[in-house]
């Protein structure tokens, strides 16, 4: 990681930077990449995800949503704060990328909405670390 303290603000003005945002994905050790996955093992990480996302205290604390079974309402909410991610295009579809959907996948943030964690979408997890101004520095310590 590096020494995350090097990292500020980028306009401390506010003057240029609209949001800053830091994304990474990673695998889960003892699975394989999502198109050789079966329904169960999407299933099974949901459940290890979830659990371990819960266990989260103070500024990272959220809720886990997960796709199968949401709500037309929960649904709504994440599509209008650009949450909510869809089945693969057909690139990814064409890998078996998108097999067993949306069974096994699942959204969490945080309180703030400035953390934020995909399950199963492209990547296993992809965590997003945002918020509005350019201050890379805490959205990067937030990750």
């Amino acid at each position: 990681w590096g020494d995350v303290n090097v990292f500020g603000n980028l306009d401390p003005a506010g003057e240029y930077v609209v949001s800053t945002r830091v994304r990474c994905g990673r695998s889960l050790e003892g699975y394989p990449f999502n198109p050789c996955l079966t329904e169960e093992q999407y299933k099974e990480m949901e459940q290890k995800v979830s659990s371990t996302l819960s266990g989260l205290e103070a500024e990272l604390k959220g809720t886990f949503y997960p796709l199968t079974g949401m709500s037309k309402d929960v649904q709504q909410k994440l599509i209008d704060d650009h949450f909510l991610f869809k089945e693969g295009d057909r690139f990814l579809q064409a890998a078996n990328a998108c097999r067993f959907w949306p069974s096994g996948r699942g959204i969490y943030h945080n309180e703030n909405k400035t953390f934020l964690v995909w399950c199963n979408e492209e990547d296993h997890l992809r965590i997003i670390s945002m918020q509005m101004g350019g201050d890379l520095g805490e959205v990067f310590r937030r990750l």
